[in-house]
């Protein structure tokens, strides 16, 4: 059992979503950095499908009420167990009591705390996912509240991994390139609107959230603004609505959308994409087909080499 003394900004249950329902307009929600999710389950000795808790921007304090196996994987947190600073990439055992802090952030927007044998929350629809605009999953749909109590599962008895594993991509500080392919409305742009978009930078807004981050830039023009049959809006669709400001959906996106979609970030930066937070530059790069398979791969194999 784990008890929240301060419960941070907005921490969330989640795991790697809510998938097979997409055709009943239900969202996938789950983690926004995948990669620092599995790896923190993966330091912990859990299969990748138990939930972790999704730390953004300022994380909370914790007190545990049993010894509890524990990892901290994604932005760059300072963390302290007991008043005794402990690393993040490594796992570390709570004693009965013992209180878990997490302090000033470095890089990176969010952290993902696995313990052994996952936070154990009533499945919806197969997922144990925070779906905040839905409020769905997690508790009650919500994101954590001073005390609050989370059941902790029952552990595999796979062992921990024993000393410090590095992220298989680097942390933003600041701001990112991400790399994109050609999204299916692109001719419904303005010759000057695709150069924009990949010369530019833009700044996402505040008025961003896990559903999309709202882009602040050079706006971009639509060349045809007649209707357009909605369509799937995959997790990294970047959109441009008529008022030519870009939004990038990320992991609690609507299911479908009737907005021109420009690009899609390819799936090996997406991680890179959830550690980024309100304030942040981002900046698009276009790559085939090809390089995305080829970054993928390399990203899921820097993954499976994690012992």
């Amino acid at each position: 059992m784990i008890r929240v003394l301060e419960p941070g900004l907005m921490t969330t249950v989640q795991d790697r979503g809510r998938w097979g329902h997409q055709n009943l307009g239900v969202p996938v929600a789950g983690a926004m950095d995948e990669c620092s999710h599995r790896l923190a389950n993966r330091l912990v000795g859990n299969s990748s499908e138990l939930a972790t808790l999704e730390v953004t921007l300022v994380g909370p304090s914790l007190e545990f009420l049993a010894e509890t196996t524990c990892a901290v994987a994604g932005a760059g947190f300072e963390l302290w167990l007991d008043g005794v600073q402990v690393q993040t990439g490594r796992a570390f055992c709570v004693p009965p009591g013992g209180g878990l802090r997490f302090g000033r952030r470095r890089a990176g927007a969010r952290a993902y705390l696995a313990v052994s044998g996952g936070i154990d929350v009533p499945p919806v629809l197969g997922s144990r996912s925070t779906d905040l605009a839905s409020q769905l999953g997690g508790l009650g749909g919500r994101s954590l509240r001073a005390g609050d109590r989370l059941v902790v599962g029952r552990p595999t008895g796979r062992p921990a991994i024993s000393g410090a594993v590095e992220l298989p991509f680097r942390l933003p500080v600041g701001g990112a390139h991400v790399r994109v392919m050609n999204g299916p409305d692109r001719e419904r742009m303005t010759p000057e609107a695709l150069a924009s978009f990949t010369q530019g930078r833009f700044t996402i807004d505040p008025d961003s959230n896990r559903m999309g981050y709202r882009l602040r830039g050079e706006l971009l023009a639509l060349a045809d603004s007649s209707p357009l049959l909605s369509g799937p809006t995959p997790v990294g669709t970047v959109q441009v609505p008529p008022s030519g400001t870009p939004i990038v959906l990320m992991a609690d996106r609507q299911t479908t959308g009737g907005y021109v979609r420009i690009a899609t970030v390819i799936s090996a930066d997406l991680p890179v994409a959830g550690q980024l937070g309100p304030g942040d530059w981002l900046g698009f790069e276009l790559c085939e087909h090809r390089e995305a398979v080829a970054a993928l791969i390399g990203l899921e194999q820097r993954l499976m080499h994690v012992s």
